[in-house]
């Protein structure tokens, strides 16, 4: 099989610019603020590419899925999510006098891995990559699809930490979790709209 370069960067910019305003992206940077972001960008990453890889093999499979459980999972992460970021943890203390970052690959990855994971389900990327793989192929789909969820998920958790320099991170933990609050509430409404 030959790598067609056209449908690497079509779907490349199909997936990136669809999943730019995407809630995922959201979460990615809210994570961000509170995980180490490398960490956040593995976890993320390898849910990315779990997605891709059924999008490309089983792109039919999709709609069998029960979309009304999927999201309210989704909500529940995101909401679950917004507690973390939220809640006040006194004794949570670093030297420096801020809140203590939660560290430690394996909890880190785990959290953005589901997170990123469950809430993708049935999402527009996931369709439009299985659309694009019927239609050039799988490799070069994959390839691109997967390139451009992964370089979002960079620039929001790029955009987290120059954020997070300029503003206390109390700040912007709380607007972190009202943003995961609005996520949770837009899934809701999506489960019960569509």
């Amino acid at each position: 099989m030959t790598l067609d370069p056209l449908a690497i960067l079509t779907a490349f910019g199909l997936i990136f610019l669809a999943e730019l305003p995407d809630k995922t992206m959201f979460a990615s940077l809210a994570m961000g603020t509170r995980m180490r972001p490398l960490y956040v960008w593995f976890g993320t990453s390898t849910a990315f590419i779990v997605h891709v890889a059924i999008a490309v093999g089983a792109g039919s499979l999709l709609s069998l899925l029960p979309t009304m459980v999927v999201k309210l999972v989704s909500a529940a992460l995101f909401a679950f999510g917004a507690f973390v970021l939220l809640r006040e943890n006194g004794d949570d203390e670093d030297e420096e006098g801020g809140a203590k970052t939660i560290t430690g690959f394996w909890p880190v990855y785990t959290t953005a891995f589901m997170a990123i994971f469950i809430s993708e389900w049935g999402d527009l990327t996931q369709i439009t990559t299985a659309n694009l793989a019927a239609t050039n192929g799988w490799l070069p789909t994959a390839i691109g699809s997967a390139a451009a969820l992964m370089s979002v998920s960079a620039l929001a958790l790029l955009a987290g930490r120059f954020i997070a320099k300029r503003v206390p991170l109390k700040t912007v933990q709380r607007i972190g979790g009202l943003c995961m609050i609005a996520l949770a509430l837009w899934t809701l409404i999506e489960a019960f709209t569509s």
